[in-house]
């Protein structure tokens, strides 16, 4: 006798506020993995609706003056910028008819803990936050960085199970960290990201200062990045550290000082702050203690003219 095949399990209702990059991202990750999209909400009417063609299905596109439209659902999203999640939580408060029981709120932002969410746990939803590890620049490449990303988990016991459920699916990896650590989990993330961005672009600056085009200087510089990442998947930030610091090229270290006292303003203190930390990898990884020496003394007396 043939045993009975048991129906797969239907996914929770989802509606998203929020509808720019990571949160149309988001929706077409979902929406493809079997989570029903009831509705996207967006500043304009006309980007909430480009957000639920995306989607490819029945996906109700609202304003954002229109959350008391929402229809029920199991889980709300909010990928709201920042600044505007506690108002948006507030006004999501009053609007019942949007709870499905048991129903889960979570934000995407990653400075922020799920205590901005209170007002909903009046209307029965439990609070948490969803940060997804990636850079999101684009909702269709971000839909596929998504997938086996990283995301940082916190809230209540229910909507951490829940967060944790749809990064399973996502194939991506959780871990959790305690409310009052958001920020600095989320500084952090800039540091390695948007800061990294600023740091290319400084030195791209420096290569049309050399006479190169910037798109030239952009494409030049890429590999070179790319290397070190490839270097830093492989091994601890020490003994991934190549380069002048690495070796502890003292005369080195003071013609870059003097090559950047003509260059942007705020290079050299970049580099000197940047350089500091170089170096105590490198004395970290056995570099000479007369040359961490002489490098962080040169570090230390380099000015801007």
């Amino acid at each position: 006798m043939s045993k009975a095949v048991r129906p797969k399990k239907s996914k929770p209702s989802v509606s998203i506020i929020g509808s720019g990059r990571l949160g149309t991202a988001l929706a077409m990750a979902l929406s493809a993995l079997g989570y029903p999209i009831q509705a996207v909400v967006a500043r304009r009417l006309s980007s909430a609706r480009k957000a639920a063609a995306l989607v490819g299905q029945n996906t109700l596109a609202l304003k954002a003056d229109e959350l008391d439209l929402l229809p029920p659902s199991s889980i709300l999203l909010l990928t709201t910028p920042d600044d505007e999640i506690a108002n948006t939580a507030k006004r999501l408060g009053g609007a019942r008819r949007i709870l499905t029981k048991g129903g889960v709120a979570l934000h995407t932002s990653g400075a922020l803990s799920s205590d901005v969410l209170k007002p909903l746990i009046g209307i029965g939803f439990h609070p948490g936050s969803l940060h997804p590890l990636v850079s999101v620049s684009d909702p269709r490449t971000g839909q596929k960085s998504l997938s086996g990303a990283f995301y940082c988990i916190e809230g209540d016991a229910v909507a951490t199970r829940m967060a944790r459920a749809i990064v399973r699916d996502l194939r991506g990896r959780s871990f959790a960290i305690a409310s009052h650590n958001k920020p600095l989990y989320h500084a952090a993330a800039v540091m390695a990201s948007g800061h990294v961005l600023a740091l290319y672009d400084f030195a791209t600056e420096m290569l049309v200062q050399c006479g190169l085009k910037r798109g030239e200087a952009l494409r030049v510089l890429l590999p070179l990045l790319q290397s070190t990442v490839n270097n830093l998947a492989r091994s601890d930030t020490a003994l991934a550290l190549t380069g002048t610091f690495a070796r502890g090229d003292v005369a080195t270290v003071r013609r870059h000082i003097k090559a950047l006292s003509n260059g942007p303003e705020e290079a050299i203190e970049v580099y000197r702050l940047l350089g500091d930390r170089s170096l105590k990898l490198a004395a970290r990884n056995g570099l000479e203690p007369k040359l961490v020496k002489q490098i962080r003394r040169t570090l230390a007396t380099a000015k801007k003219k």
